[in-house]
């Protein structure tokens, strides 16, 4: 049984998003960790920092390694992290000689940090694709009932007439910039070793984190352990997507209220009074647009790394952004089937 609404039996039918979660989930993120490592093995063996055939054993079972979970979940109670275990359990799985260059040269932040930015582009992709489908409604909604008129409204008052197209603006116009600033992240590779220095590699770092970086698919950058730009970038997109599209809801629900600019199909149910039809989906990306502007001071706070490394700041970041990856992706989710369902915007 879930404890959060996002997994939650039932609450995740209105908060939920499987499609999202899927890359959140522990087995996505073991599958990324076992990725970080056979591709560290290959970029060290094309360096000649390892030998080719150790790689090549490392990343045949990296390939299909099912780890230990019980293990996992003690060891990470110990460690404050699970990639020592894992570590342990996967040089076991190689064996031999090939063992000792399991995670040659890496820390535990390298493999955490790389698996979250790989899980991240197909989140981001999904993101694309929704925004993308919701701007595309929006200017159908335009073509068909843009020229017609609506009351504006300034500080919940009515002020002047405008064309519906101007509403529909207020509402695609953002969505439109979100999709450049989503397909414009540059997913870099965290890469640093122990202290931040890649010490373990001498002159051949910079070449060694450029082919792992290729490897994976990924861009190079210089590491970025305590230095949290990418992570404040992404979280503060899913706070500004969220909160554009919680304004499109909160407009929705205003309108449907007065019932003369807008016709919407379907709608909730009320336990009591049989003739309702509530604005679900419109009063939910209010609440979403809100959890995430919370949740964006939480990450703001986990910017403050001591020195080379906090546990602290990082734990929380563990706590605070998958969730607001949940929110967005329930938001867009949401927006999707609200902006489907408009019938009618506007005034013959």
């Amino acid at each position: 049984m879930g404890v959060l609404p996002f997994d939650h039996p039932f609450l995740s039918g209105l908060l939920g998003d499987e499609e999202t979660a899927r890359h959140l989930s522990a087995e996505a993120d073991l599958r990324a960790m076992l990725a970080f490592e056979a591709a560290l093995a290959r970029a060290e063996a094309t360096n000649g920092i390892i030998p080719v055939a150790a790689a090549s054993r490392i990343a045949e079972i990296c390939a299909a390694f099912l780890p230990d979970l019980a293990a996992l979940n003690s060891a990470t109670a110990r460690d404050g992290v699970v990639v020592p275990e894992l570590v342990r359990q996967l040089r076991a799985a190689v064996g031999e000689d090939a063992a000792a260059y399991v995670h040659f040269g890496a820390t535990s932040q390298d493999v955490i940090d790389t698996s979250l930015i790989l899980r991240l582009k197909p989140i981001v992709r999904i993101f694309v694709h929704r925004l993308s489908g919701i701007v595309a409604r929006l200017e159908d909604l335009d073509a068909r009932f843009g020229l017609r008129r609506m009351m504006a409204h300034t500080r919940m008052q009515a002020a002047l007439p405008i064309a519906v197209s101007d509403r529909l603006s207020a509402w695609r116009m953002p969505l439109m910039a979100y999709c450049d600033r989503l397909e414009g992240l540059a997913f870099p590779l965290q890469f640093g070793g122990a202290a931040g220095t890649l010490e373990s590699f001498g002159e051949k770092a910079q070449a060694l984190r450029a082919s792992l970086a290729r490897e994976l698919g990924l861009a190079d950058a210089p590491q970025w352990q305590s230095q949290r730009l990418p992570i404040t970038e992404v979280a503060g997109l899913l706070s500004s997507i969220t909160g554009s599209l919680g304004k499109f809801g909160q407009d929705v629900a205003l309108m449907a209220q007065g019932g003369s600019d807008i016709a919407l199909a379907g709608g909730g149910n009320s336990s009591a009074m049989a003739h309702k039809q509530n604005p679900v989906a419109a009063e939910t990306l209010v609440a979403l647009a809100r959890f995430n502007a919370t949740q964006l001071s939480a990450i703001h706070q986990a910017v403050v790394h001591e020195q080379e490394r906090s546990g602290a700041a990082w734990t929380l970041e563990w706590l605070v952004l998958p969730q607001m990856m949940l929110a967005a992706a329930a938001s867009l989710r949401l927006a999707g089937v609200m902006s489907a369902r408009i019938e009618r915007l506007g005034r013959e």
